[in-house]
Order: C-alpha cells, then structure tokens, then sequence
C-alpha cells in the first residue's frame, strides 16, 4: 500500500474515531434525556388522574370505553386501582386483559408518597397513591428505543458521507504533501540512471519539512558529486602515476629478457630503474591503500606517547641516508596521545617532502605552542607559493616546477589525515630557512 493510501486512510481513521466519541456522547446524552422525557410525561399523566379523581365524588369500578393494545399502541395509558389494589378502571389492554402491577411497584408506591417507577413487562409504569386507592399511568419501552434507534440512524447516515470526504480531502492533501517527495524520487531515478550529479531540486518557497528535505537532498548531491569528482580524479590520477613506472619496468624488462646482447654497465642501469621504479610503485601503492583505509572509517588508536625521543630517532635515521643533506633538530619534552606508528608515518613525509627540496639543510622542531605540541620541518628550497599553500595538502596535488619531484603528491594527505585523527591541524607556510615550513599542532597530554 502506498504512502498516499495510508496517510489518507489514517486521516479518515481518526475522523472516524472522532465521530464514533461524538456519538457515543450524543447517544449517551439523548438516551438520558430521553427516559427522563418518558418519566416527566408519566408523572405528569398520573397527577392529572389523581387530580381528576380527587375532584369525582365517589370511586366506581367501569369498564373502559375504547381500551388501548398495548401490542401496537404508544400511547400513555392509565389504570385506577382501590387501596387494595382492585383494579377500577384502565385505559389499555395487554393480551386482552389490563396490564398487571407487580407486587414490587404495589409495595414500593405504598411506602413512597411522591409515586415510584418500575418497569415490568416492556412496560414503563409509575405508580402514585392518593386518598381512595392508586393511579398507575404507563407506557410501552419501545417509545424511548423508537427515538434512540432512529438517532443512531441518523448518526450512520451523516456518518458515512462525512468519511467519505475526510477519505478524499485525506487523499488530495496527502497527495499534495507528498508532491515534493515524488519529485525527490524522480530526481534521484535520473541521477541514478544518468549519474548527472550536477541536476538539483528546485528551492521550496516555504520553510516546512519539505524544503528542509529538498535542502538537505541538495546537500547531499554536492557531497556526493564533490566525492564522485574526487574519485574519478583519484583513479585517473593513480592511473595515470602508476603507467610512468609501470612503462620504465616494462621497457627494461623487455630489453633485459628479448633484446639484443648488451654491455654489461647497460644491463645494470635497466636493473637498477626496474629496482628504482618497482619501488616507487610500492611506495605509491601503499600509500593509496593508507587513503582507502582513511576513508573506510580507519580511527588509529591513540596512547601517552613523549614525542621528542621519536623525533630523535627518525631524524637520525633521515641523516643516515641522505648524508647530503644536513638535518638538524631542536626537540622539547612535550607528551601527546598518540599512534607512535602513525606519528612515525606522519614525520617521514614530512621528512621526505623537504628532502625532495632542500637545497642543503633542514631544520626540525618540537616545541610547546599554549595548548599545543608543534611539530615543525623547515627546508631552505625554493618554498611553496601562498595560492597553493592549502591544495598541496590535496591528492595528486603538485606545485610549481620548482617543487615537483617525482612523488605522487599523495605524502601529504595521508599526513593531513593522520593529523585529524590526532585531534590536531596541519598548515603549509614559508620557513625559516626561507623555503617550506611544515607545521603539525597536536593537542598536549597534560599530566595529573
């Protein structure tokens, strides 16, 4: 069953059960009333009997002149009888013969003074003494059912064209309402179908559930195109970095395996670019892996960590093998929560990018900044343009020609990312050595 269908039905269903209330009430009230009619017209019959009868000078029994069947007859009908319950006169017949009074009504309306009611028989009776006897003045029970059946006749009957049109305006407002969200449906049919992600849904003019609905479906669109865009530019640029290295193996290879004979001091060159190039592609494999990882929801799990011995340590490694390049480091105590591995990560690329353009020195730091670990790596190359400061922290982003090496441009967003899951911030700005500064502020671990 559709949303429309329900949404209808619900309406309708509340309608339903609003005048089921309503006329339980309107029934209750007018049942009432209506009793209480039947019990007023009594009393006031008997009383003009006994008026009548206290005015007559003797009590006589007769017989009635044109008596009614109380089988087919409504009307009130009165009895007279003697203070010991002889009947004198009576107005109805029940079968042929005068109603009987029960010995119960006989004994209630001798102890009460103002009459008693009871009903006997589909018979509703009230019973009043006066000075010679008796009067009993009644009336069939179908009198009140009659009314009361012919007010739940009317209920049924205004009932169910009222449900009938809360049934349609249910429909045609839910309809309505749901308007939008077939809109919404289609749209992303045709998305989905076309992988257009540039449609959007036009603007609601109102402020209601609706317009936040197209708003956010909006969002949505944006958030998947950027994604979309930046998953086609990450596969073609992988594709495309990994056909350099991929190409040079190939071509040696193939010199090595099915070319000519050649010189010995040849043959070590082809294998030392298909050693080069064999890892530059691990390196960039496993780097686009460290990124699918990131962005299948990977968290690092993070402990006390003192950063300046680690600092200590990979810097001296970095010196080992790139004597060439003098590296030198200024480290502070400063404790963090940390993946000590990730962080290890995180200063290799840092390390590695300035290696590519230092010109002869490097510089790295670890300092407390207020509430912060810094972690610094300067470099005296040619240094980042200010425009590109931010994008080079995007995949596959290289600067100038100044700066590009033969990296991927993948080191620095796996850096960024491991920074975010230290609760930190990175930034690329001019050094001190008037080339690149890197800066990663990680919160401190204040000790208890």
């Amino acid at each position: 069953m559709s949303l429309r269908w329900r949404l209808a039905l619900f309406g309708a269903g509340v309608v339903a059960l609003t005048l089921l209330l309503f006329g339980g009430l309107v029934y209750l009230l007018i049942a009432n009333s209506v009793n209480t009619n039947q019990d007023k017209a009594l009393r006031e019959r008997a009383q003009a009997a006994v008026a009548a009868l206290n005015a007559a000078p003797g009590l006589t029994p007769r017989a009635p002149v044109a008596p009614d069947n109380l089988r087919s007859s409504t009307e009130i009908f009165v009895e007279v009888f003697d203070p010991q319950w002889s009947l004198m006169y009576s107005t109805a017949q029940l079968d042929g013969t005068p109603p009987i009074v029960q010995p119960r009504l006989r004994v209630t309306a001798a102890e009460l003074f103002g009459g008693a009611f009871d009903t006997e028989n589909g018979l509703r009776l009230y019973a009043v003494p006066f000075d010679r006897g008796f009067v009993v003045a009644g009336q069939s029970t179908r009198v009140p059912q009659s009314n009361l059946s012919g007010i739940v006749a009317f209920l049924i009957i205004s009932g169910i064209p009222t449900l009938l049109a809360a049934l349609g305006a249910s429909w045609l407002v839910a309809g309505r309402a749901l308007r939008p969200l077939r809109q919404v449906a289609r749209t992303a049919d045709d998305i989905g179908s076309s992988r257009d992600f540039g449609r959007r849904l036009p603007a609601q003019p109102s402020r209601d559930e609706v317009a936040r609905l197209a708003a956010s479906f909006n969002s949505m669109l944006d958030r998947l195109q950027d994604s979309f865009d930046s998953q086609r530019r990450f596969v073609a640029d992988a594709s495309h970095e990994l056909r350099t290295p991929l190409t040079t193996i190939q071509g040696n290879a193939g010199l090595l395996a099915h070319g000519p004979a050649i010189a010995e001091p040849v043959r070590r060159a082809a294998a030392a670019d298909i050693a080069e190039e064999s890892a530059r592609m691990s390196r960039l494999v496993d780097r686009m892996l460290t990124l699918a990882r990131a962005d299948a929801g990977l968290q690092l799990e993070l402990a006390p960590l003192e950063l300046a011995p680690l600092v200590s340590e990979v810097v001296r490694q970095a010196s080992a093998v790139n004597p060439q390049t003098s590296i030198d480091v200024e480290a502070t105590p400063v404790s963090i929560a940390a993946d000590p591995d990730a962080i290890r990560q995180l200063l290799w690329i840092l390390l590695d990018n300035a290696l590519k353009h230092a010109k002869s020195r490097i510089v790295v730091q670890v300092m407390e900044a207020g509430d912060w670990a810094r972690l610094a790596v300067a470099d005296d190359g040619p240094g980042i343009e200010p425009a590109d400061r931010e994008r080079v922290f995007e995949r596959f982003f290289r600067a100038d020609v100044a700066r590009t090496g033969h990296g991927a441009g993948l080191g620095l967003s796996i850096a960024r990312w491991i920074t975010d899951q230290h609760r930190g911030r990175i930034i690329a700005t001019a050094g001190p050595e008037g080339g690149a500064g890197l800066y990663v502020d990680i919160p401190l671990l204040r000790r208890s």
